[in-house]
């Protein structure tokens, strides 16, 4: 099949798309790296207990970010064959399966806390901070769900600067609070590791609110006034839509969590130092994910478009424009990781030895980057087309297997300790960009019906 490579027009438009979207997680991910320096005050053991909530919390939010992807690519599905009742039925649906499952969700993380923590290789320094952080953010979990169920539907509609606002205003609200409240600045009371959590609870119930805010608008696509005029109400064969294109998805995070937690529990079985730094590290690393996320949410939004309105070719080239957009970051990124990341690591901790074991992972983590941002954004192409099935496989494979191998190998057998486990995670990201990449180009995509 033949597509115009590069064009002008459609580079404009994937950028002004995705740019909205790579701000938004850029500075998630940097309010993200901002906190771990915050919390750092507080000691090395300190970042290692909040680095420890890290897979939990997202294995606990994986039905969340399935209900996601399916909201968003049925959106802007329905959105493209200008179905606009169908659109509004599928996140009034999402939305009240995703109240009944935050509520089940938020009680059993809360409830079993303590051993969730100890499951994930607490040490008698990090456990009683990490179960406190851990049970103050999942109590706040209804804010985060709220605010994601409503921006994924603002995404697949086109509408990504709403989900930016919300995203960077509570950030800042995070970082404000967490001024104010780890170190007790103008009279606000020295709360430590406490503050630090609910700081970030309190930029989640911002975000909600401006999301909630955002849906009430007559002109928006999916808005709640027209879901009261319209007397839309959840729909059985919406949901089974809604299950069908996200059960995938949902195993696939499923399982990519508890690949992610058994590399984070190697990581903390090499001791509070490695963990430490492979916490700010991971952060650093996420910088990138926030481009590559960025510009995946812009191809989930524009392919599932062109495909409603019955355009593959145009599909195509918005794939291939955000690769090219995709290829160009991520070596600006290696460049940036290359000769800041020393300096980065230096404003996290005092000792020199910390600092060196975080520099010899950053090195992985700089060619990681390359495999990254690509395989995040194929990921997205397909997901945006429908095609879930394969995406969550590819990932189930490359995370949950070759991952936990090559970091256990590298790790145990070969001696390498915390940079063992690093190559492990390099190579889920050579292989996922494999599977993506093999499964883009075929093209069987275009033709996924949902």
């Amino acid at each position: 099949m033949k597509f115009i490579k590069h064009d002008k027009n459609v580079l404009k438009k994937s950028l002004s798309m995705a740019l909205p979207s790579m701000l938004e997680m850029f500075f998630v991910c940097l309010a993200g790296l901002i906190d771990s320096l915050m919390v750092s005050s507080l000691g090395s053991d300190a970042v290692a207990a909040v680095g420890l909530t890290n897979q939990p919390k997202f294995l606990g939010m994986s039905v969340f970010m399935a209900l996601n992807v399916s909201v968003s690519a049925l959106v802007a599905r329905r959105f493209g064959e200008k179905r606009r009742d169908d659109a509004n039925a599928v996140f009034t649906t999402a939305f009240f399966f995703m109240l009944v499952m935050c509520a089940i969700i938020s009680f059993v993380m809360v409830y079993f806390a303590d051993f969730i923590i100890k499951f994930c290789g607490s040490t008698p320094e990090t456990h009683a901070d990490a179960v406190l952080y851990f049970k103050i953010i999942m109590a706040g979990l209804i804010f985060t769900t709220v605010q994601m169920c409503i921006n994924s539907a603002q995404r697949g509609c086109g509408n990504t600067k709403i989900t930016m606002r919300t995203n960077i205003t509570a950030n800042i609200v995070n970082m404000v609070f967490n001024y104010l409240l780890i170190g007790g600045k103008f009279g606000f009371p020295a709360l430590g590791i406490r503050g630090a959590a609910i700081a970030t609870v309190l930029g989640y119930v911002v975000s909600c609110v401006m999301s909630v805010v955002s849906i009430f608008g007559k002109k928006v696509y999916v808005s709640i006034p027209y879901i009261i005029k319209n007397k839309i109400l959840p729909k059985i064969k919406t949901f089974i839509s809604i299950i069908k294109l996200g059960y995938s998805v949902f195993l696939e995070q499923l399982l990519i969590r508890i690949g992610f937690m058994l590399t984070a529990i190697m990581a903390a079985n090499q001791g509070m130092d490695s963990m430490a730094a492979h916490q700010v590290v991971m952060n650093i690393l996420s910088l990138s994910f926030a481009f590559g996320d960025g510009l995946q949410t812009a191809s989930v939004a524009l392919i599932g478009r062109s495909l409603g309105e019955k355009n593959p070719d145009k599909a195509w080239e918005y794939g291939n424009a955000c690769q090219f957009i995709g290829g160009i970051i991520s070596v600006v990124l290696v460049v940036v990781y290359l000769f800041g990341g020393r300096s980065v690591l230096g404003l996290f901790f005092r000792e020199k030895h910390i600092v060196d074991i975080g520099v010899s992972i950053l090195y992985i983590a700089i060619v990681t980057v390359l495999f990254q941002v690509r395989q995040i954004i194929y990921m997205g192409c397909l997901r945006g087309a429908g095609d879930t099935f394969y995406t969550a496989m590819a990932s189930m494979i490359s995370v949950t297997v070759i991952r936990t191998v090559v970091s256990y190998m590298g790790g145990y057998i070969f001696g390498l300790g915390i940079v063992g486990i690093w190559l492990g995670i390099l190579a889920d990201q050579v292989f996922r960009l494999i599977f993506s990449y093999i499964r883009y180009k075929k093209g069987k995509w275009i033709n996924i019906k949902i």
